[in-house]
């Protein structure tokens, strides 16, 4: 069995997050599981509902760069994408460019993002000594976690 150790890191530190691994599995499955748009409102729904959910893995990609407290905000920018997604979601049934299946799909992955990046917010959280400074909007930048050794890369 393989453990923690023996795993080789990627030069991408993002990519060892399994909720990155997760947003870009969905944002596959959703390409191919949506039905080809007739009209131009559809068609501009789908591009939407793509686009959210490329947020989902680019803003994980993007705050993993970062310090702490910029990485827990492009978390949050993410949340806000599932959110978005879901909200999708419903549109994308209701306009039948989802069947049944595809939006309980679609609904149960979008839970589970979510659950997965709140809790790595708050073990950013948990780990972040100066917590103090989360009401100030310009957080330290001497924290960077260019390697994510200190959070546990299983979210």
């Amino acid at each position: 069995m393989e453990t923690q150790q023996d795993k080789v890191a990627s030069f991408f530190r993002f990519e060892d997050l399994r909720i990155y691994d997760k947003a870009s599995d969905y944002a596959d499955w959703l390409i191919s599981h949506l039905q080809q748009p007739q009209t131009a409102g559809d068609q501009t729904l789908v591009e939407s509902f793509c686009r959210s959910a490329f947020d989902i893995s680019l803003n994980i990609a993007e705050g993993s760069s970062r310090t702490k407290n910029h990485f827990e905000h492009y978390l949050k920018i993410a949340k806000t994408a599932v959110r978005e997604c879901t909200v999708f979601t419903t549109m994308a049934y209701k306009r039948r460019l989802f069947d049944e299946e595809c939006r309980d799909r679609s609904r149960e992955s979008l839970m589970e993002m979510t659950r997965m990046i709140g809790a790595l917010i708050i073990s950013l959280q948990r780990n972040n000594p100066r917590r103090d400074d989360r009401y100030n909007d310009n957080p330290p930048d001497d924290d960077p976690i260019d390697e994510l050794d200190s959070i546990e890369t299983n979210f």
